[in-house]
């Protein structure tokens, strides 16, 4: 199975026969066969035809549209996967002991990944990683004995700010951050997992609808109106290992340059350009067509 990504203005996407036809402003077009596709990721003025989003529909792949710095508009979806029993019993699950287990799982298994990526970039221990990863334990640690989410909530918050205050002083010189930023990001770094992030949320979000759940009724994050907030509990777990292990590689490995950027001087803003955004998205996809082996509950 693979995941198509659309990224050049002009560009035209149809269905023919039993293959999915991109066609280019330069005549140029690639063909794939309606089967392999498992979703379709549409950045900028891209045209999807009535033909193709028909079989999209009926064949249950979903279709992600962002603008061409990123920012993500919505999704196009079947219904056909709509399991009201199932969504009944998810509902029924909120404030239930599952929620609080089901958060500290999440968050702990996220906190034990940001320790792997974070230490698979250490070359030199020194007071700073000492100290960042020693923080990082001792909140997976604590998470144990938490029976309320609002602690379990704050563990996560104290470990995500050692995460990334470690991570700041192993990238690659060129690429020091001070922080997560978000809106607008104000660095490469935050550019690239933010973009990242957003592009794995819709990829849960529509294995979520998939299984006929709600992605909207979550566990841990706080209810926001046409926010998915059940991906956005599954998305924790997944962060480190795909995005930030995928965004630390490009940079470190010196496969991305400060030059595949644009400052956007009316927000501060740093998005990819065209090149940038075509090496980050072939390596991302590289990295979620990865098979993870999945170990069930607290290690």
């Amino acid at each position: 199975m693979s995941l198509l990504y659309v990224d050049e203005n002009g560009a035209v996407i149809n269905k023919e026969e039993n293959r999915i036809i991109v066609s280019y402003p330069d005549g140029l077009k690639h063909s794939f066969p309606i089967e392999t596709i498992e979703s379709i990721t549409i950045m900028g003025a891209v045209q999807l035809t009535t033909q193709c989003m028909e079989t999209c529909l009926t064949k249950g792949i979903p279709v992600a549209f962002f603008s061409k710095g990123g920012k993500y508009f919505g999704q196009l979806h079947s219904t056909g996967h709509i399991n009201a029993g199932r969504q009944r019993k998810q509902s029924e699950l909120y404030g239930e002991p599952f929620a609080i287990n089901f958060a500290r799982s999440i968050i702990y298994a996220k906190i034990k990944n940001q320790q792997i990526v974070f230490k698979r970039y250490i070359r030199t221990e020194d007071a700073v990683t000492n100290d960042c990863y020693l923080q990082m334990a001792n909140c997976r640690k604590k998470l144990e004995s938490c029976r309320d989410l609002k602690s379990l909530l704050g563990y996560e918050g104290q470990s995500a700010k050692a995460y990334f205050k470690g991570l700041s002083h192993v990238i690659d010189p060129e690429f020091t951050f001070t922080g997560r930023s978000r809106r607008p990001p104000r660095d490469e770094f935050n550019s690239l997992i933010s973009l990242g992030y957003t592009i794995l949320m819709n990829q849960i979000c529509a294995a979520i609808e998939a299984k006929g759940l709600n992605p909207f009724f979550g566990f841990m994050h706080q209810d926001h109106e046409n926010h998915p907030t059940l991906a956005s509990d599954l998305l924790e777990e997944w962060r480190a290992v795909l995005v930030d292990s995928t965004v630390m590689s490009l940079i470190n490995g010196h496969e991305i340059h400060k030059e595949d950027f644009d400052l956007d001087l009316e927000t501060g803003g740093y998005y990819l350009k065209k090149n940038g955004l075509k090496i980050f998205l072939g390596k991302l996809n590289n990295k979620l067509q990865t098979k993870v082996k999945y170990l069930l509950g607290i290690q």
